[in-house]
């Protein structure tokens, strides 16, 4: 590979970054260019940390002659065999050290030193070099702090100086162009998991001037846990945390699987909201979403009871009707929810779950809403007046004897 090419694989990059193209794709454009004009490589990998709940990072391979699995992503490695694996790594070797590069000549006596290596040898692979490319603290977001990679090769004759100087000046181009698909990634990561999918997607089409809103609607749902705040005083504070979390865990996943929209957390309180082009839809997918959760709840309450540990159950009120949704707050800091007599009003029924002892109530405009084929499914359970709502309604609940469970 000339260097009068180094200037055509850095177009590429520059131009794949900016149509968005995915890390993996970037990777194996990259190797499959810089092959064709000469330079013998034949594995490269990716990776770098990134800002997820639940994943450390993401990985990304190619292999000149193999189909593999072009990426993934891996967990915590502080413990156990990743943080075996992790450490007797090349990458470990350059983020613990000082250097940015790192080469074994496996094909000519190098030591096998770094996991992966040994195999790699038997494989034929003679020579191999891996690298760091550090991010100054302005262009560092949670452990996303480095951009890690590393290239081998059959060549029998190995990596040439020149091969190394190329690799050099093109990896950081590489770089620059996986860590922008990254950050897009981790924008719409977070926007996901704090704002929730359709709020997320309406943010990040750039739906973000304040008081910008569309009345919508929409089947409501508000539910909060029984008896939370007793359990929280008696248990051991570090029960706590955990409980909440396993209890929001089955509620969020019943309403999502539903296809319904978690638009805020209140402590142990849930606010979601189900569109649909009919009503009778949306409030059929929130009752979806309740006998998902009675699913759940049973097999939940069942662990930790063995376990010991405190149960609960979950309250829910259901109601439909027109909200704002949208952007709502100061100029410097912004809530995408839904706001309006309706919100009010789901929230002061899954309060009168409490007095008049059921788990779920709904309104008489839900009520009336649903299909008429499963309103026998519905009980009344009197006229109540809500606190803040000017009218007194009659409430329903779930006949569960007419319920297929």
């Amino acid at each position: 590979m000339e260097y009068s090419e180094i200037g055509t694989v850095a177009a590429w990059l520059t131009e794949q970054g900016l149509k968005g193209a995915s890390e993996a794709e970037l990777l194996t454009g990259f190797c499959n260019i810089c092959r064709e004009c000469g330079l013998p490589l034949d594995r490269g990998m990716a990776l770098m940390d990134t800002l997820h709940p639940v994943h450390e990072g993401r990985a990304f391979r190619w292999d000149s002659r193999e189909e593999i699995e072009a990426e993934f992503e891996y967990g915590p490695s502080s413990e156990g065999t990743a943080l075996e694996s992790w450490q007797r790594s090349a990458f470990y070797y350059l983020w613990a050290g000082e250097e940015n590069e790192v080469r074994r000549r496996i094909g000519f006596g190098d030591p096998t030193d770094f996991v992966m290596l040994e195999s790699m040898r038997e494989q034929g692979h003679t020579d191999f070099v891996a690298m760091v490319h550090r991010f100054a603290k302005a262009g560092t977001i949670g452990e996303m702090d480095c951009f890690f990679s590393h290239f081998a090769t059959r060549h029998p004759e190995g990596f040439s100086d020149h091969d190394l100087a190329i690799l050099r000046k093109l990896v950081p181009v590489l770089a620059l162009a996986i860590k922008c698909i990254a950050l897009a990634r981790i924008a719409r990561t977070i926007a996901e998991v704090y704002l929730g999918d359709d709020a997320a997607r309406q943010v990040l089409e750039g739906k973000i001037t304040r008081g910008k809103s569309e009345r919508i609607s929409a089947a409501l749902w508000f539910s909060d846990l029984l008896n939370y705040t007793k359990i929280s005083d008696s248990a051991p504070p570090e029960e706590i945390l955990p409980m909440l979390n396993a209890y929001s865990d089955v509620v969020i996943s019943a309403i999502h699987e539903a296809g319904g929209d978690v638009l805020k957390l209140i402590g142990d309180g849930v606010l979601a909201i189900f569109k649909a082009d009919e009503p009778a839809d949306a409030c059929c997918a929130s009752l979806q979403a309740e006998r998902l959760l009675r699913q759940k709840l049973k097999v939940l309450n069942d662990e930790r009871a063995l376990e010991g540990r405190p149960t609960t159950e979950v309250y829910i009120g259901l109601h439909i009707g027109d909200v704002f949704y949208g952007n709502i707050g100061s100029r410097e800091r912004l809530d995408f929810t839904v706001i309006g007599p309706a919100v009010n009003e789901v929230s002061r029924i899954a309060s009168m779950c409490r007095s008049v002892d059921f788990n779920v109530l709904m309104s008489s405009e839900f009520a009336a809403t649903i299909p008429e084929s499963e309103r026998g499914a519905l009980a009344c359970v009197g006229r109540y007046a809500l606190k803040g709502v000017k009218r007194a309604q009659e409430l329903y609940t779930l006949d569960t004897a007419q319920m297929e469970i």
